[in-house]
C-alpha cells in the first residue's frame, strides 16, 4: 500500500517481468513507483513531472543498463545535462572495475547488480531515501555555505542544485579545507569503493562541480595538485 507523501520512484526497466517485480517490491515497502520501459518515455516521464504535469517528481531513478535504442548510461548522462539532481542507481549484470567506473563517469550514484535481489534493492532505495538530517549544521568555507540538513549549497547568496554525490564530494571538501587530499581519499570517503588502476571517475565530477561553482564567474576554489590530488582553498 502506498503511504501519503510517499517518495516516488522512476523505473526504466525494459524487460516487462522485471518491471513488474521492481514496481511491486517498491509499492510494498511503501514508496510510488512509476514504469517506463525504454529511454524516450523515461526521459519524457521525467521532463512531464519536472514541467509540473506530474504530481508526483522522482526522488529516485532507477534504469537498467540495457535499454533498447540508447544505453542506460547514455539517458543517465543525458538526465545530468538537464539538471537532474535525484539519484540515480543503475541495474547491471556485470561487477567489474571497469563497469563499476563506467557508472559513476555517467553521472550514477550507484548500481544494482543482477539476479535482481529485492532485499538488497530495497536497501538500497531506502539508503539513498532515507529522510533529511534534523540539524542546523553548516560548513562554510569563505562565501561558499553548505547545509547539512537541508544539503543545500549557497555561494555568493546563488542557491545551488547538486546531486547526491556531488553534494557528498563537496562535503568531504569542506570538512577537510586547504587540506590536499589524495584519489584514494576521495574515492574511498565519498564512494566507498577501492577502484584499482585509473579511473576518471573524480575529475568528472570535479568538473560537474566546477561548472555549477563557477556558473558565473567565480574564482576557483578546488584546485588540482598535479600528481597528488585537490584541494579546497582561497587562489
Amino acid at each position: 500500500m502506498i503511504l501519503p507523501h510517499s517518495a516516488c520512484v522512476l523505473v526504466i526497466e525494459p524487460d516487462d517481468s522485471l518491471a513488474h517485480q521492481l514496481a511491486f517490491d517498491l509499492e510494498e515497502a511503501g514508496y510510488d513507483a512509476i514504469v517506463a520501459h525504454d529511454a524516450v518515455s523515461g526521459l519524457q516521464q521525467y521532463r512531464d513531472a519536472r514541467g509540473g504535469h506530474s504530481h508526483r517528481q522522482p526522488a529516485l531513478i532507477v534504469i537498467d543498463r540495457m535499454l533498447t535504442g540508447e544505453s542506460g548510461l547514455s539517458l543517465c548522462r543525458n538526465l545530468h545535462t538537464i539538471g537532474n539532481c535525484s539519484p540515480v542507481l543503475i541495474l547491471m549484470a556485470r561487477d567489474t572495475v571497469d563497469d563499476r567506473v563506467a557508472c559513476l563517469e555517467a553521472g550514477a550514484d550507484d548500481y544494482i547488480l543482477k539476479p535482481y535481489r529485492s532485499e538488497d534493492f530495497l536497501k538500497l532505495v531506502r539508503l539513498y531515501l532515507k529522510p533529511d538530517v534534523d540539524t542546523t549544521e553548516q560548513l562554510r568555507f569563505g562565501d561558499l555555505v553548505l547545509d547539512i540538513g537541508t544539503r543545500r549549497v549557497i555561494y555568493n547568496s546563488r542557491t545551488i542544485e547538486l546531486t547526491m554525490k556531488e553534494f557528498e564530494l563537496l562535503k568531504f571538501f569542506m570538512e577537510h579545507p586547504r587540506e590536499v587530499l589524495t584519489r584514494e581519499q576521495i574515492l574511498e570517503n565519498v564512494w566507498g569503493y577501492d577502484f584499482m588502476g585509473e579511473s576518471n571517475v573524480i575529475e568528472v565530477y570535479i568538473r560537474y562541480l566546477r561548472l555549477k561553482i563557477e556558473e558565473e564567474g567565480q574564482k576557483r576554489l578546488i584546485q588540482t595538485v598535479r600528481g597528488v590530488g585537490y584541494v579546497l582553498r582561497e587562489s
